[in-house]
């Protein structure tokens, strides 16, 4: 565990500035990407978006929650992994690739069957690819407790996590207060769009019994917290008890000691989603996984750079770099 030298840029000192400018000034073209439906084994399905040709080595990407394949860090990173001479696959988690998916079932922070069942896919077909995957976020988490619970079983060259939600009861909590309420409210009101939309569409295309379980969770337009939202949809959804069972569960700080693939962490400690208690100290990680820790970066933004004009994304040199250094130790 150490504290990476990143220098804020001087105009976006705030946390909250360095969360909010890359989504909302960052203008990014949408890679050239190329859609592939995946059919799950519960006959549902995940859309994956590619980027690059070729057999060079293989990024799996994890979106955060409410993200996609369309959000600025995912598509930022894609530019630079391609000129670095990289391909990448982004995983649109369920319902998440523009069309509602088809059950009920959504996806959540430790919710690690449709990455594993992206990574078999891939392997069979590319034997001899390298691979690695990088998460964002509730991507993030997913991606440690995967990594965590199959241990050995997972061939990655590198894997990155940035900005992890490692205690989900801590963050959830952490949102009811100051301005972090600003995204509690925002996200909820995404995901209750979301649940919304997919009750909709099970309705139109004739799957009753999945449209009923969404609608057996009764009006949720008054839910306020994610406590609340995460005891009366996900916990319902999923087959956790509670919210209190669900983030016990699913916390990625758990699986942290049994990673076995060369993993880097980057965190800042300023984010407004976390509080310092989520942090893992030294003796919670394996050998294999750093931790850099910035005192400045937000959730998600780490942006650098001296002229307001030229924003630097240190975040995704930092990312590449790590790549690279990996590779050369094979």
């Amino acid at each position: 565990m150490k504290t990476t030298v990143f220098k804020s840029a001087w105009w976006l000192k705030n946390p909250h500035f360095q969360t909010l400018y890359p989504t909302l000034f960052r203008k990014i073209p949408t890679p050239l990407l190329r859609r592939e439906r995946l059919i799950t084994p519960d006959n549902d399905f995940i859309d994956i978006d590619w980027y690059g040709e070729g057999d060079k080595p293989l990024i799996i990407l994890l979106h955060g929650l409410t993200g996609s394949s369309e959000s600025v860090y995912i598509k930022g990173l894609q530019h630079l992994l391609f000129t670095q001479n990289f391909r990448s696959v982004t995983l649109n988690f369920r319902g998440c690739s523009g069309e509602p998916n088809q059950t009920a079932r959504c996806y959540h922070s430790g919710e690690t069957e449709d990455i594993h069942f992206l990574y078999q896919t891939l392997r069979e077909r590319e034997p001899n690819t390298l691979f690695a995957a990088i998460g964002f976020s509730l991507g993030g988490n997913v991606l440690l407790k995967w990594l965590g619970e199959q241990n050995e079983n997972v061939a990655l060259f590198a894997a990155v996590a940035v900005s992890v939600p490692f205690v989900l009861s801590e963050c959830s909590t952490k949102l009811n207060y100051g301005f972090s309420k600003f995204y509690r409210m925002n996200l909820l009101r995404e995901l209750k769009t979301y649940i919304a939309d997919k009750q909709t569409h099970l309705e139109k295309i004739g799957f009753q019994n999945e449209a009923a379980k969404l609608n057996a969770l009764g009006d949720l337009s008054k839910i306020k917290s994610f406590w609340e939202y995460d005891e009366r949809v996900v916990a319902k959804l999923h087959g956790f008890r509670n919210a209190h069972d669900y983030y016990a569960r699913s916390s990625s700080r758990q699986f942290l000691k049994k990673i076995t693939v060369p993993t880097l962490l980057i965190q800042a400690i300023d984010d407004p989603f976390m509080t310092k208690k989520t942090i893992p100290e030294a003796s919670e990680l394996s050998d294999f996984v750093q931790l850099e820790m910035t005192e400045q970066g937000g959730h998600v933004g780490f942006v650098a750079g001296k002229n307001p004009f030229e924003p630097v994304y240190w975040l995704e040199q930092r990312i590449s770099n790590f790549l690279e250094a990996c590779l050369s130790k094979m």
